[in-house]
C-alpha cells in the first residue's frame, strides 16, 4: 500500500501547482461569487469554479495510480474495473452539471435529474449499495427494494449535504479531507487497494486546496466542487458499509462497526442536513430553499469567524469519528445511540451560547 503515497503527492502538487492559474483565469473571465444575496457572508468577489482543479487533480491521480497490478484475482480485476468505470462515468455527469451551475446557473429540477441519474447508474449498474445494516436496530441483511431505495436516497442526500455545508471558507474542502482520509485508511488496512486509492487521491487534492480556499478564501469550490466531493465521499462510505469483512486481516477493522464509522465520518454534513430540512419544513419552506440557519450562520452570528468556525467543525468532525472507534467492544446499537446523542448535544450548543448571550444583553 505504499503507492498511496505517491497518490497522495501526485494529486496534491497537481492541484497546488494549477490553482494559482485557475484564480488568474476566473478574474480575467469574471467567474466570481457576486455578493449580490443577503444570505451572502462575503464582502468582496472570489472565483467559484475551484471544482474544476478538484476534479481533475482527483480523476488525473486516481487513473494515473489505478492500482491494476495489485489485482491478482480474475473477479476482483473485473469488478475493480467496473467500478472505475461507472465511477468516472457519474463524476464527469455531477462535475458538468455543477460546473454549468456555478456559470450560468442551473434549475434544480434539471440538477435533482442528474443526481437521480447518477444514483440509479451506481446503484442499478454498478451495484454499488447498502445491503445490510449490520444488525443496527435489529436491522441484518436488506430486502433487495429497500437496499435500492435505501443507497439511491443515500446518494441524493449525501451529495447535497456537501453542497449545502459549503458555506464558509474551507469549510465542505476540510470536512471532505477528513473525510476521505479516514475513508482511505479504513480501505488501506482492509487491503482494498481500489478505493483507498480513490480516497487518497480525492484526499491529496483537497489539502493543497485548502491552502487557498482557508480563510481567507481566494477561490470557492462552487457546486462543481461539493459535487464532486459528496459523489465521491458517498461511494466510499457505501462500498465500506458493503464490504465483505471475510477478506479483512486487520483485527481492529473487524471490530469497527461499518455503518456507525460511516455515519460517524459524515456526521456534520448529515446531521447539518438533517436539522436544516427538518427546520424548513417545520416553517412550510421548501427544504431546498436557501437561508442562513446552517450551524456554521449560528457560529458566526456568535461571533466566529470563518477560520474559527471552520476549524471548531473539523474538530468536531474528527471528535465523533475517534468516538466511533472507541465504541468498538459495545453493541451497535447502544454505540449508534452514544454517537447520536454527543452530536446532537454538539450541534445544539451554538443554539445554547446564542440565548445565553441574548439574556446578558437583555440584562445589561
Amino acid at each position: 500500500m505504499e503507492f498511496l503515497i505517491l497518490v497522495f503527492i501526485t494529486s496534491f502538487f497537481l492541484v497546488l501547482l494549477a490553482t494559482p492559474s485557475l484564480i488568474k483565469v476566473a478574474v480575467l473571465k469574471r467567474l466570481f461569487d457576486a455578493p449580490t444575496e443577503s444570505r451572502k457572508i462575503h464582502d468582496r468577489l472570489i472565483p467559484t469554479i475551484g471544482g474544476i482543479i478538484i476534479f481533475a487533480g482527483t480523476l488525473f491521480s486516481f487513473s494515473l495510480w489505478f492500482p491494476t497490478r495489485l489485482l491478482h484475482e480474475p473477479v476482483a480485476a473485473l469488478k475493480a474495473t467496473d467500478d472505475y468505470k461507472y465511477i468516472v462515468c457519474t463524476l464527469l455527469v455531477m462535475f458538468f452539471v455543477g460546473i454549468k451551475d456555478d456559470i450560468i446557473g442551473t434549475a434544480p429540477v434539471k440538477k435533482l435529474i442528474a443526481h437521480m441519474m447518477v444514483s440509479m447508474i451506481l446503484v442499478l449498474m454498478a451495484d454499488i449499495r447498502i445491503v445490510s445494516m449490520h444488525g443496527i436496530f435489529g436491522v441484518d441483511i436488506l430486502p433487495y427494494w429497500a437496499s435500492i431505495f435505501l443507497s439511491l436516497f443515500t446518494y441524493v442526500v449525501v451529495v447535497n449535504a456537501f453542497n449545502l455545508i459549503d458555506g464558509v471558507d474551507g469549510l465542505a474542502s476540510g470536512i471532505g479531507f477528513i473525510a476521505s482520509s479516514a475513508f482511505g485508511a479504513w480501505f488501506a488496512f482492509a487491503g482494498d487497494a481500489v478505493m483507498a486509492c480513490l480516497a487518497f487521491a480525492l484526499a491529496g487534492s483537497l489539502f493543497a486546496f485548502l491552502i487557498f480556499n482557508f480563510a481567507p478564501a481566494k477561490i470557492f469550490l462552487g457546486d462543481s466542487g461539493s459535487l464532486t466531493i459528496g459523489l465521491i465521499i458517498c461511494v466510499l462510505a457505501i462500498k465500506l458499509i458493503s464490504y465483505d469483512v471475510s477478506t479483512i486481516q486487520n483485527q481492529f477493522i473487524l471490530k469497527v462497526s461499518k455503518p456507525i464509522f460511516a455515519m460517524s465520518v459524515l456526521v456534520y454534513p448529515l446531521m447539518d442536513t438533517l436539522r436544516i430540512f427538518i427546520y424548513r419544513s417545520v416553517k412550510g419552506l421548501s427544504p431546498f430553499s436557501a437561508d442562513r440557519n446552517h450551524l456554521h450562520h449560528r457560529l458566526l452570528d456568535i461571533g466566529f469567524s470563518h477560520r474559527k468556525t471552520a476549524v471548531v467543525l473539523y474538530m468536531v468532525n474528527i471528535l465523533i469519528i475517534a468516538l466511533s472507534l472507541s465504541l468498538t467492544y459495545i453493541n451497535a446499537n447502544l454505540a449508534f445511540i452514544i454517537v447520536g446523542a454527543t452530536t446532537l448535544f454538539l450541534v445544539l450548543l451554538p443554539y445554547l451560547i446564542k440565548i445565553q448571550k441574548n439574556r446578558q444583553q437583555k440584562h445589561e
